[in-house]
């Protein structure tokens, strides 16, 4: 297989930047905006057949090709990625968890619902802000890169810890003041 032209983060960036240009072209008033925006769902349904056509001929490279960053895109894209959502999600979260961890902290997919990964992060790394803002932004990140298909990453908060009273100070009656 030919080497790729661009790695991976400067795959990012251009998908990043073709999503900027699409908001725009998308928030545009007029025919030529509406036109511009069918000719790229045109195009993009052309590239989704040749897709299927492509996994048609050699439906063993299937796997390979959607371990590759961009080519994992178009298949989720075009609803031909072999992965679930699910699988994608705990897939990126492996690829994070030992920066995660190098940090005293942990992070879980707690679950996806309406497009939007619920993660917790938990541990050393939720006790100072900065850390937690880059380590969240870490984690979505990895998520998005690997299920495009999805809105958001929404950190969870580990539920607080119960205070416990002990039984016996419920019933425990304060000396008046002056009495020993």
């Amino acid at each position: 297989m030919a080497e790729p032209r661009l790695d991976d983060a400067a795959v990012g960036q251009l998908l990043a930047r073709f999503d900027e240009l699409l908001d725009v072209v998308e928030s545009a008033p007029g025919a030529a905006a509406e036109a511009a925006v069918e000719a790229i769902r045109t195009l993009a349904e052309i590239y989704g057949e040749a897709l299927r056509r492509l996994l048609a001929l050699a439906p063993a490279l299937h796997a390979d090709l959607a371990r590759d960053q961009l080519l994992g895109h178009l298949l989720v894209v075009h609803d031909l990625h072999p992965g679930t959502v699910e699988d994608r999600v705990e897939q990126a979260l492996e690829t994070v968890r030992p920066y995660v961890e190098s940090h005293g902290g942990r992070v879980e997919l707690v679950g996806i619902d309406a497009g939007v990964a619920q993660v917790q992060l938990s541990g050393a790394c939720s006790s100072c802000s900065s850390s937690a803002v880059t380590l969240e932004q870490t984690v979505s990140e990895a998520v998005l890169a690997l299920a495009p298909e999805l809105r958001d990453v929404a950190p969870v908060r580990p539920p607080a810890a119960a205070a416990v009273i002990p039984v016996e100070a419920l019933f425990h009656r304060p000396a008046a003041l002056g009495t020993p």
